[in-house]
């Protein structure tokens, strides 16, 4: 272990020294002035730490956000005081909602001139707002420059532990320039809360007794060996395994037990198995909005199925629901408390799970869409690409093929392949592949984006060329309109089109613009051909396809949307 220094140096450099001692060798942001110092700590400190700057707060906080999903340790961004973390709340709202540890540090104005309302200045304390609805777990602001290293550790820790999400450190310019001879603290680990005793015996009454039991898992905290874990219990018991919101790389999808992804466009008949059990086990979801279905496929406050509950934060449980079983327990603890129940040697509910099995199969059949069918476009990437390929999107319509027809290992194989926001941001998709490309150039990382969804962050396109992302591939789906507004438009107010449509750019000339390989798609038999070149190519490479707007979703059509709104 490199010694700890003693000697007084910068403030701005000690805090490159404390990420560098919590593992951290990549960190996002775009450059300020109030947090100079700091950047010349990176300068200083280049063999071990690299600063990727970006074009755009937003992209950036996003980027740090896929890295705490990807790495499971927090991500790190750096913005400046004022617009810079405004345009970077984005990626701490999403981190939070998807419980993804990740630590945001915002430059400050000098501590003479606070509370002036000085240029840029903003109490974060307020703007973050920590608690069940705020934007981070945490917000501090950094005084003492001897304390740096403290509130540092303090970050890791609090942005790991229990439920993960995201902190906030405001540095006072000033403070960052100080000398100090604080020594860096040692990597901070988590704490694993393992289940009570009791608990997984009431348990395995539970399911004892059950004859329609069913598992949704998800959320954060897991690991390769959590996730085999979770298998093994889920074979022990022949259990059917639903993934949350998302979180579909939880449990592999090519397993006999895999059931599905429970959220937008759900399959009907998995939502139908869901109300129709007997126990739901909960493992690692919040049970948000999107997994219950609008808190309908588990009714609030009280489900009609037996609930048991597991999660990281003693917080979550029982905040919506009341479970018949709440446990706190870490991921990490709990699928390896879960694989060691004893199970029967018959169980009664096997043709229940071949069912659900049987279902979820032949929900991957799709009609033929012509002139370009999506389905086909994801299917292809997944039989030319490898397995651990890295599968990255925003929020629009347009991700709900990749969600039903994608097939994905679980993370105890290749990590995470799913990167997506469970908080609905748009811009998403693309900063995640970038960071994911930057972070583990090994791997091939695909980014669907709808036309909306890519523009909102598309600037980033130069961050990964500037930084010599290779394996990397954007498929922007343009239909000219904000395709879930105009769905719920046509639901809502049949006919009655307002604010939705889209005037887009030629994306394939704005990609090469980049410096992107690039090309325009119009029929599908041209999109294999196509994807065979930029895997070959090796670089960089956008493909515009082109989508009849019609083509609202994997499942319907506006011409279906609307008249089904006529008649009721």
């Amino acid at each position: 272990m490199t010694a700890l220094p003693s000697a007084p140096r910068l403030a701005g450099h000690a805090l490159v020294e404390a990420l560098v001692a919590q593992g951290v060798h990549t960190c996002f942001g775009v450059p300020g002035e109030s947090y100079l110092a700091v950047l010349d700590g990176f300068h200083e400190h280049r063999d071990r730490i690299r600063f990727i700057g970006c074009r755009q707060e937003g992209g950036a906080a996003f980027m740090a956000e896929a890295q705490g999903k990807l790495t499971g340790r927090p991500g790190v961004c750096f913005v400046t005081r004022g617009p810079g973390a405004t345009n970077a709340s984005i990626g701490v709202h999403t981190a939070f909602q998807d419980s993804t540890p990740m630590v945001l540090f915002i430059g400050q104005v000098a501590s003479e001139q606070r509370d002036r309302e000085a240029f840029q200045e903003i109490d974060y304390r307020q703007m973050f707002g920590p608690g069940t609805l705020g934007l981070a777990k945490w917000v501090a602001q950094v005084d003492s420059a001897d304390r740096l290293p403290e509130y540092v550790a303090r970050a890791f820790r609090t942005a790991m532990q229990g439920r993960p999400g995201p902190v906030v450190l405001a540095l006072p310019e000033d403070m960052l320039t100080t000398p100090t001879a604080a020594p860096v603290l040692p990597r901070i680990e988590p704490v694993h809360a393992w289940p009570a005793p009791g608990g997984l015996r009431t348990l395995r009454e539970m399911l004892l007794a059950a004859q329609r039991p069913i598992v949704i898992a998800g959320g954060s905290g897991w690991d390769a060996e959590a996730a085999a874990a979770l298998q093994r219990f889920a074979e022990n018991w022949n259990l059917p395994v639903a993934c949350g919101w998302r979180f579909q790389d939880t449990f592999d999808n090519r397993h006999p037990l895999y059931a599905g992804d429970v959220g937008i466009g759900i399959n009907l008949k998995l939502a139908a198995r869901i109300r129709d059990a007997d126990l739901v086990i909960a493992l690692g979801v919040r049970l948000g909005e999107m997994t219950t279905g609008g808190y309908t496929l588990l009714h609030a406050p009280r489900p009609a199925q037996k609930l048991v509950h597991i999660h990281a934060g003693a917080e979550e449980l029982g905040r919506v629901y009341a479970a018949d079983l709440l446990l706190q327990s870490s991921m990490v603890a709990a699928a390896k408390a879960l694989e060691a129940l004893a199970a029967p040697t018959t169980l009664p509910w096997t043709a229940h799970t071949e069912a659900a099995r049987s279902d979820y199969e032949a929900n991957l059949l799709a009609t033929l869409v012509e002139p370009m069918d999506l389905a086909v476009v994801v299917k292809t990437l997944q039989r030319l690409l490898p397995e651990d390929t890295v599968y990255t999107n925003g929020a629009g319509n347009f991700a709900g093929w990749l969600h039903r027809y994608g097939r994905l290992p679980g993370l105890q194989h290749h990590g995470r392949t799913q990167l997506a926001p469970t908080s609905g941001a748009m811009g998403y998709g693309l900063p995640a592949a970038v960071a994911a490309a930057l972070l583990e150039p090994q791997r091939w990382v695909v980014n669907l984006a709808g036309d909306g969804d890519f523009l909102m962050n598309g600037q980033e396109l130069a961050t990964a060329t500037g930084y010599g992302a290779k394996r990397l591939i954007s498929i922007v789906v343009d239909n000219g309109t904000y395709g879930t507004i105009r769905m719920h438009q046509e639901r809502e107010y049949p006919g009655r089109v307002s604010g939705s449509d889209l005037y887009n750019p030629d994306f394939a000339a704005l990609a090469r613009a980049y410096g992107w390989n690039a090309e325009f798609i119009e029929h599908t038999a041209a999109f294999e051909p196509a994807l065979q070149r930029a895997i070959a190519a090796g670089t960089p490479t956008l493909l515009h396809l082109k989508l009849d707007s019609n083509v609202i979703t994997s499942r319907t059509t506006l011409v279906a949307i609307r008249a089904a709104a006529a008649k009721g």
